[in-house]
């Protein structure tokens, strides 16, 4: 099977095991009651089947990896940068401590970045919660697109689209996030403007069980302009310059009501002064 390529990955950021070069590589045992979970997990929702088979298979064969802890502000308490299943799992085994690894050179920003990567290494994230955890990145530590990119060994277009799920209506990021409906049906719909039309194709997708490429066709069809649109917008466009046209020359506010066929053509005026400066220039 091919290696998944995650930018820089774990493997630069947490020190390989075995290889002990410094004191951060050292692994050692910390009680359970003396770990907290990671502030900055980016991962909402944790399967509880899931968690009860590695629970299982910790208590048959141990913990085959650490987890990466950094020194909490609270002396003696650390604090999870990524193995929060691993921590969850072994309290279920009744387990009362844990083998990790401490950094101790970790800020907040650090912190997110591991736990990030090690998701999306183990593919942990849903849609919409790997999302969510590159707006947290833009928003809260100030990373681009591009930095978003290389961190996590992806192309630039895809954080852009993974992004706009989250314009999406919040039932319809749930149903992404349950896999009712996948990240690339979400794409397609982020590009529908009309929340009515928008409803109409999620229904159709549950429903049908259409795939991305047929949405796809569907959402170009919504795109596509009628020439009477075309023609339609054009005449806006005239008759909007023709409305400037008459505030410059009269110089007070002006209103075209109606189309190219017919209408009517409204001057203001704030005070008999001004009505008769209009007038004089009517030349009436």
């Amino acid at each position: 099977m091919q290696k998944k390529v995650l930018g820089r990955g774990l493997e630069s950021l947490i020190p390989l095991l075995g290889q002990n070069k410094s004191v951060d590589d050292t692994v050692i045992k910390i009680p359970l009651n003396k770990i907290k979970p990671n502030r900055f997990q980016p991962r909402t929702k944790f399967d509880d089947k899931k968690l009860q088979e590695l629970a299982r298979s910790i208590k048959k064969h141990g913990l085959t990896q650490p987890i990466l802890v950094s020194e909490s502000v609270v002396p003696g308490e650390y604090e999870i940068i990524a193995g929060e299943r691993r921590y969850r799992a072994s309290k279920l085994a009744g387990n009362k401590d844990i083998k990790a690894i401490v950094k101790r050179s970790t800020n907040d920003k650090q912190r997110f970045d591991l736990a990030l990567i090690e998701n999306l290494q183990r593919e942990n994230l849903d849609p919409i919660e790997e999302a969510k955890a590159f707006q947290r990145l833009i928003e809260e530590f100030s990373h681009t697109h591009e930095q978003i990119a290389e961190l996590i060994g992806k192309e630039r277009s895809v954080i852009s689209n993974t992004l706009r799920l989250l314009s999406l209506p919040e039932d319809v990021q749930a149903l992404i996030s349950e896999g009712k409906i996948s990240s690339g049906h979400g794409r397609m719909l982020a590009s529908i403007e009309d929340v009515a039309k928008l409803k109409q194709m999620v229904e159709r997708i549950l429903n049908e069980k259409l795939s991305v490429r047929a949405v796809e066709k569907v959402v170009s069809g919504f795109k596509k302009v009628s020439p009477k649109k075309i023609k339609e917008k054009k005449q806006e466009v005239e008759l909007a310059n023709l409305k400037e046209e008459i505030q410059r020359k009269f110089g007070t506010k002006a209103n075209i009501v109606g189309d190219s066929k017919k209408g009517r053509i409204e001057l203001f005026y704030y005070s008999l002064d001004d009505l008769e400066r209009i007038v004089k220039e009517l030349k009436l």
